[in-house]
């Protein structure tokens, strides 16, 4: 048997040649004719034959039936995660978690399962209809999370007075809605949140939107790409008081307005009918939707307000920080869900070809949703579907070698026998390069073993290639009776060694 060396050059010699054709064999399908075989003709009365006969038909029957196929596409509006494309979540949620960390946040985590009380406690808003909800064994009503904020205010209320405020944390976490789905938004997503918990001013806002820029551009994207609505519910208050409208319409108000980018100006006119809202304040309120700085809206109202205040302090916060250019102050930004008090803001594409990135607002009464006192909180839900879409299209996803080297995910090496008879030799080689590394403290190498028997070379390099590979060992019988010798091969460079298992 010639050397590995050998084998090895002449594979590289043998790949530059045009690959010769495969000759295919072709079988005849002899489905059920061993049982047909068997089956005799019998007569009335054949007694025990014509039992044993009925038995074989109907094993020819059973073998016969082919099982039917099951679907195998994941249940609608959820995905599945190859290799590749864990590694592209991994890359995101570590983009996530490093501006969290950078920011002094704390990491948590809630179950995916909750008690349908906390989502369904505040009533009235269309997340409640899109519930994955039902009664678990021990007649429980459970609900799959929609979002992450409940889940948080839960643990906040949980801890009691043991808490030491402010509290600052994140969480990127599977949630579930049962809703149509449309470019960006399916009904299982996974959300990064971050939440500032006891404090009552526009500061928190401030850090919380600072991150955000950061992490855009920590991905590549600038000012060009995205923008940032601002807004806060509380001028909306304001506007809604100069026109007339009864303060307990307050929130179907809100639901409508937040609707105005989707539906159009007629449509939320007419869900604003709906809820009691004269057609004349209607017409005020998509008059002041439609402003677009701070001084026109002052003098909108006629004068100065706490709303209009806190805008301005909030947009020179971020001034300072060198981020304005991302900003845009957009009243007719609300937000959907009814537990944001004041201040709110979501990112959006400047193109206007995809759905808001993110968004989030202060929640300073949520807590008292639930029986507990209320504590004052600001925070943002971000998921990871439009992000991965502006992303590919702007071309600025990393390539799979890049999102390998940032994620840290260590060398890979394949170690594989020329021979059936060598497997074992190959086991023994590829046990010696896992334990030499098991104390290492920057990580551990990925020591593939191949564990078919019979491949041949090019197979084993298309492995490497599918891996990324670094180096190949091959184990082959004359380097082993020499010395328990092996071949080292740099798949970057092609250099090659034979090396001694002791020298591993």
């Amino acid at each position: 048997m010639p050397h590995t060396i050998a084998l090895l050059r002449r594979w590289g010699a043998l790949t530059k040649a045009r690959a010769h054709t495969n000759r295919l064999s072709s079988r005849a399908n002899a489905y059920g004719a061993a049982a047909s075989s068997q089956v005799e003709t019998v007569g009335a009365g054949g007694g025990r034959s014509s039992a044993a006969s009925s038995v074989v038909k109907k094993q020819q029957s059973a073998s016969e039936e082919k099982v039917k196929m099951i679907d195998l596409n994941p249940p609608r509006g959820t995905r599945d995660f190859l290799p590749a494309e864990m590694r592209v979540q991994k890359w995101l949620f570590s983009k996530f978690a490093q501006v969290s960390e950078m920011y002094g946040f704390d990491e948590i985590m809630a179950p995916v399962l909750e008690n349908e009380a906390l989502f369904t406690r505040k009533g009235g808003e269309e997340i409640t209809q899109q519930l994955y909800n039902f009664t678990d064994k021990g007649d429980r009503p459970v609900s799959l999370r929609p979002e992450l904020t409940p889940s948080l205010a839960r643990i906040v209320l949980k801890q009691g007075k043991g808490a030491i405020y402010p509290l600052k944390y994140y969480a990127i976490g599977q949630c579930w809605r049962y809703e149509r789905m449309t470019r960006g938004r399916r009904r299982e997503h996974y959300q990064w949140n971050m939440d500032v918990v006891g404090v009552s001013d526009v500061s928190a806002e401030a850090e919380l939107i600072a991150a955000l820029v950061t992490f855009m551009q920590r991905v590549g994207l600038s000012d060009k790409d995205v923008g940032i609505k601002i807004s806060t519910r509380s001028l909306l208050a304001e506007v809604l008081a100069a026109a007339g409208v009864p303060d307990d319409a307050f929130v179907p108000v809100c639901i409508a307005v937040d609707k105005l980018d989707k539906v159009g100006e007629e449509k939320v006119r007419e869900e604003l009918a709906a809820v009691g809202v004269p057609d004349s304040a209607a017409t005020q309120i998509l008059a002041a939707l439609k402003v677009t700085s701070l001084e026109d809206m002052q003098e909108l109202l006629g004068e100065s307000t706490k709303a209009l205040d806190e805008l301005t302090e909030l947009f020179r916060m971020l001034d300072a920080r060198g981020m304005s250019d991302w900003l845009v102050f957009d009243p007719s930004v609300v937000r959907g869900l009814s537990y944001y008090t004041g201040v709110v803001f979501e990112g959006f594409d400047r193109k206007g070809e995809l759905r808001a990135i993110f968004g989030g607002g202060r929640y300073d009464r949520l807590m008292s949703t639930y029986g507990g006192e209320d504590i004052p909180c600001a925070g943002f839900g971000f998921g990871d579907a439009v992000i991965m879409e502006l992303l590919s299209e702007r071309n600025l996803m990393p390539s799979d070698a890049e999102i390998r080297r940032v994620l840290g995910i260590p060398e890979t090496i394949v170690v594989s026998a020329t021979s059936e008879a060598m497997f074992d030799a190959a086991g023994t080689v590829a046990e010696k390069l896992r334990c030499r590394q098991a104390d290492a403290a920057d990580g551990v190498t990925r020591v593939d073993l191949v564990l078919e028997k019979k491949k041949k070379l090019k197979w084993i390099f298309k492995l490497c290639d599918r891996v990324a590979a670094s180096t190949l060992y091959l184990v082959g019988e004359k380097e082993w009776a020499d010395g328990q010798k092996v071949v080292k091969k740099d798949l970057a460079t092609g250099e090659q060694e034979a090396i001694a298992l002791d020298e591993l």
